[in-house]
């Protein structure tokens, strides 16, 4: 097999420029947390190509669920150690790959499930010790974006809470097969030293997700579902929208709230 055919369905949009899958993979740590890495999507492996020739690492998962992808990665590195698995990242046990161990994930991440993975590495955020990876531009932006800014939203404060994170580069549509509609972005998350949250974590959640639902009141307003007591409605800091909170702030309300 020489070629494999993009999937609209399962979004694909292959890579094909060479220099930007470096500066990619360039991206990804070199140190213990990269010796396990889990590549999402791998596609025809323009990524893997360079991770196996540039990286050391213990073990190199590639996960897709194309089957078509899956039997040309198997006859592209038949003689290569690395594991090609056919499965869906959303719904697959990762700790049968590495048991309690950190790795690392990288990809070319189809747009229509970007940001389900990213829920997903919160959810093994204590194993996930690091993330880059290609996606549809704002949502890269949302991720990266701090306070103040109209992107802020759910997924940046989740993830700031448990990641340091930046956006690295835009990727224009025209390097990829076929070109996508709108522009790329790539983004490197690294778990910061955060191994717990002052405050509960699962109030904490659902404080910040009552907060941007209904993203142009304020936040007194917004909360109203969770039946605040007084002490907690008149603070100042119910005052303002969801978008110029801090995940700091965010966590010192959710303990406020935690403590009434």
């Amino acid at each position: 097999m020489t070629y494999v055919k993009p999937k609209k369905r399962l979004g694909q949009h292959f890579l094909r420029d060479l220099s930007i899958a470096e500066d990619i993979v360039a991206a990804l740590y070199s140190g213990a947390n990269a010796n396990r890495v889990i590549e999402i999507g791998p596609g025809t492996g323009v990524l893997s190509e360079i991770i196996i020739s540039d990286k050391e690492f213990e073990k190199l998962i590639l996960m897709d669920l194309d089957e078509e992808s899956i039997a040309f990665l198997e006859n592209k590195y038949q003689d290569k150690r690395v594991d090609i698995v056919h499965a869906d990242f959303l719904k697959d046990d990762l700790k049968k790959y590495f048991g309690e161990e950190p790795f690392s994930i990288i990809g070319n991440f189809p747009y229509n499930i970007s940001t389900q993975i990213f829920f997903k590495v919160l959810d093994h955020k204590d194993q996930i010790r690091e993330v880059v990876g290609m996606l549809q531009k704002e949502v890269a932006e949302r991720i990266a974006t701090k306070e103040g800014s109209k992107t802020y939203g759910i997924l940046s404060v989740l993830i700031q809470a448990y990641y340091d994170v930046e956006y690295l580069f835009t990727v224009p549509p025209h390097v990829f097969d076929p070109p996508p509609k709108v522009n790329s972005g790539v983004i490197a998350l690294k778990r910061n030293n955060v191994k717990q949250l002052e405050c509960d974590e699962k109030l904490f959640i659902k404080v910040v997700k009552a907060s941007f639902s209904t993203r142009r009141k304020t936040l007194r307003n917004a909360l109203k579902p969770l039946n605040l007591p007084e002490s907690i409605r008149s603070l100042e800091i119910l005052s303002k929208r969801a978008e110029q909170l801090s995940v700091d702030d965010f966590i010192a309300l959710t303990l406020q709230i935690q403590n009434t």
